[in-house]
């Protein structure tokens, strides 16, 4: 199977700084349609996410985790269901191998959903996204939404760049054809 890794905050939804209340989540603009192309195109989709806003104490697993049904309740609305999320709320500082631009959440996932790299993408509007990608093997793709590769936290390169989801989308559909 073929999927499509996205981060969320800044890629899927607006970036408030730790979004964790349902009230602060909001899809940014194309990220629905987005989905749902990918959808359509036969990959799976699945959420790769740090989140260390619960390491530091700003929000607990337990905000974590209904945000995120909130989030899958109104994807499902729109007919888009989700293979996966995972998530890492550790600290940068402990450089754990969970949280991009580590890959172990990625090969989970891969491995719970019998995902291959091959044919997948990684997306997201970080560095960290991009890089986390290419050391799982995937293809990448930078959005310009949220923090649109400014981070510069990583010299990694996207393999495509778009504006956003609905973009990222248009631009697989188009590889697609050609092969």
């Amino acid at each position: 199977m073929k999927a499509v890794f996205l981060d969320r905050d800044g890629t899927i939804n607006v970036d408030h700084n730790y979004v964790s209340k349902i009230d602060k989540f909001e899809f940014l603009p194309g990220a629905i349609s987005g989905m749902r192309r990918f959808s359509e195109l036969g990959y799976g989709l699945v959420i790769i996410t740090n989140q260390s806003g619960i390491g530091r104490g700003l929000y607990t697993e337990e905000d974590y985790k209904t945000l995120m049904e909130h989030m899958k309740q109104m994807l499902r609305k729109e007919g888009i269901e989700l293979l996966g999320e995972y998530h890492c709320s550790h600290l940068p500082e402990i450089k754990c191998k969970c949280r991009k631009p580590g890959t172990d959440l990625i090969h989970q996932a891969m491995k719970d959903n019998n995902i291959t790299a091959e044919g997948s993408f990684m997306i997201g509007d970080k560095t960290t996204d991009i890089l986390a990608g290419k050391n799982a093997g995937l293809k990448t793709i930078l959005v310009m939404t949220g923090k649109a590769g400014k981070d510069k936290t990583y010299t990694a390169a996207p393999d495509i760049v778009a504006l956003d989801l609905e973009d990222a989308a248009a631009k697989i559909s188009i590889i697609n054809h050609k092969s």
